[in-house]
């Protein structure tokens, strides 16, 4: 049995407007280029939320399997229960599990849509495709201006790395690479349910400029889901073809994908296209082959990074160290062998991430039950397109996943809850309820999306209006709203889903003073756990000094000369360990 699938025409969308809107919804997340405030992916992850909220609405939403709901809501528990036992306060705790469960929510959410996404055929489906196609193209024709010095005059709509860099809006050319992939495997998908030539012959143009674009992220994790996508593409392919005789006889529709040699040859493409970018640039770039010859520059490999991570859970294998606190318990180990050089928050592995922070019980329960759902799955089985489809795009972002933390940002939390929604909708394709108890056009009111939709805008409104003022402290007095202007830090510390964030900047705002010493050593101890970088540690060493806490100092001295070795030197000379202030 060979995979099938209707020809795209008859999978037009209900209206081009309809269609038009559902992709973009898909695609901004990827593209928005908004970014303020103390957090470079907050207004990226409002506007994710957004969508979310739209989608809702705009795709009649289904009900995700109950499997689903367990797996989410068991993330959640232990979000909270990890966040609650190791916060020193109320508002430190709150700080820490609130917004996890937001994008929890979130996700939620987005598995809805993706439910309604499978209960509404190829048109529902179209709307991911053509959405992450968009943003993928998009993204590749910003990424190659960008790498090339040739994207200054879009700014603000997008930024100007130094040249050589290529990430569009995504700001990492890992999270670039894996739209990219992304991106191809949504080509695949329109290419496999698109008989019209003229339409594959724009699909081969576009497919060559996202390869030209996964080569110029010089991105290894893409090179890696590149040669996955292509030779799982190449398997399905020949598996269609072995069996054409007899789909033939039977009069179906082939699901056709590109001949399988074809496939194959877009890898040697791939590395003549890595090898020629870096000759075509005006200055020294670093090109893909060179950094797969190199590697990670000195003790920033993720080896190093793993190993000592393995070392914190040998450290707390049950409970882990709590929710957050990696950056903490990475500053304040001391490891026998090599040390990452830089604050470490996440460990660049989600298994691991889960085992540092919530437990090895915890990460084997959610990365098994994940595991679990996918071989109970059968992905391997697949025949239906739109479900080989979202498989393609979940597996990028799962490969991604294994060596960074792309399940961080909001457009791949969307992506990912789409697939979630796709691949395990509830029994027979259920639906949200309307209320079917009432009479007249009260019958035909989708309540629970409608409520769902205003209840996610609400959470996005409350969390835009504080971080807008939580923002003011890090802005100059000339920049801040008039509101703000005088007394901003009072004004700001009310803040539950920024509390971190106020404490932080009261502290490196604030001069230690004898008077001071305490309180500022408590909020410093605090803020150790948020973000342990050498301004608090200064803050740490001084109020503890003030406090005749002698040994303390010493002790936090000699962890930040091992942590940060040339800030440590600029303290000792009377210099600024760091080059901006909030």
């Amino acid at each position: 049995m060979t995979s099938r699938a209707a020809p795209l025409e008859a999978a037009v969308l209900p209206s081009k407007t309809i269609g038009t809107v559902r992709a973009g919804l898909v695609a901004f997340p990827f593209l928005c280029p908004l970014v303020a405030g103390p957090s470079v992916q907050a207004w990226q992850l409002f506007a994710t939320w957004v969508c979310v909220a739209a989608l809702l609405l705009a795709i009649p939403p289904g009900v995700p399997s109950r499997v689903v709901w367990a797996w989410l809501a068991t993330g959640m528990a232990a979000i909270v229960l990890s966040s609650s036992f190791f916060s020193p306060s109320h508002a430190t705790a709150a700080a820490s599990w609130l917004p996890a469960v937001v994008v929890l929510a979130a996700m939620a959410a987005s598995a809805c849509v993706g439910a309604g996404m499978a209960r509404g055929g190829p048109s529902a489906s179209a709307a991911l495709a053509v959405g992450i196609l968009v943003a993928g193209l998009v993204s590749a024709v910003l990424g190659l201006l960008q790498y090339y010095g040739l994207a200054e005059p879009l700014v603000p709509w997008t930024t100007t790395p130094a040249l050589g860099q290529a990430y569009g809006n995504l700001r990492q050319r890992n999270q670039f690479a894996s739209l990219i992939s992304m991106a191809l495997v949504a080509a695949l998908w329109i290419h496999a349910t698109q008989p019209s030539v003229r339409v594959r012959r724009w699909l081969m143009a576009a497919g060559l400029i996202l390869l030209v674009a996964a080569a110029a992220s010089t991105s290894r994790t893409g090179l890696l889901q590149l040669l996955s996508i292509v030779g799982v593409a190449a398997l399905i392919a020949r598996r269609e073809r072995r069996g054409v005789s007899k789909e033939s006889s039977a009069g179906s529709v082939r699901f056709s994908l590109p001949p399988p040699s074809l496939l194959l040859a877009m890898i040697p493409v791939y590395f003549a296209i890595a090898w020629l970018l870096p000759q075509l640039a005006a200055g020294e770039v670093e090109g893909m082959m060179r950094r797969l010859q190199e590697g990670a520059p000195g003790d920033h490999t993720r080896f190093i990074l793993w190993r000592n991570v393995l070392t914190l859970i040998a450290q707390h294998p049950l409970t882990g160290w709590g929710w957050g606190e990696l950056s903490f318990a990475h500053y304040s180990t001391l490891y026998e062998g090599s040390r990452f050089p830089e604050i470490l928050d996440n460990a660049h592995n989600l298994p691991l991430h889960l085992a540092v922070e919530l437990g090895i019980p915890v990460s084997v329960l959610i990365s098994g039950g994940f595991a679990w759902m996918v071989l109970a799955a059968r992905p391997w089985r697949e025949r239906d397109p739109a479900r080989l489809m979202a498989w393609g795009l979940m597996g990028a972002i799962v490969l991604h996943s294994l060596l960074e933390y792309p399940l961080w940002y909001g457009p791949f939390q969307l992506a990912f809850g789409l697939c979630l929604g796709m691949l395990w909708p509830g029994r027979r394709n259920a639906s949200f309820p309307s209320q079917s108890g009432f009479k007249g056009k009260w019958a035909e009111m989708p309540v629970l999306p409608s409520a769902a939709a205003a209840a996610l805008m609400a959470v996005v409104g409350y969390a835009t209006w504080d971080y807008i003022r939580i923002s003011q402290i890090y802005l100059t007095r000339a920049e801040r709203l008039p509101t703000y202007e005088e007394n901003t830090l009072a004004k700001a510390r009310a803040s539950w889903l920024f509390a971190r964030q106020v404490d932080f900047a009261e502290l490196t705002l604030t001069a230690v003073t004898p008077d001071n010493a305490a309180a500022l050593h408590s909020l410093a101890e605090r803020t150790l756990h948020f973000s342990p970088e050498p301004r608090v540690i200064v803050k740490l060493i001084e109020s503890a000094e003030l406090m005749g806490q002698r040994q303390e100092a010493r002790d936090q001295a000699e962890r930040f000369r091992i942590a940060f070795p040339e800030e440590y030197e600029r303290w000792l000379k009377g210099l600024s360990v760091e080059a901006e202030t909030p």
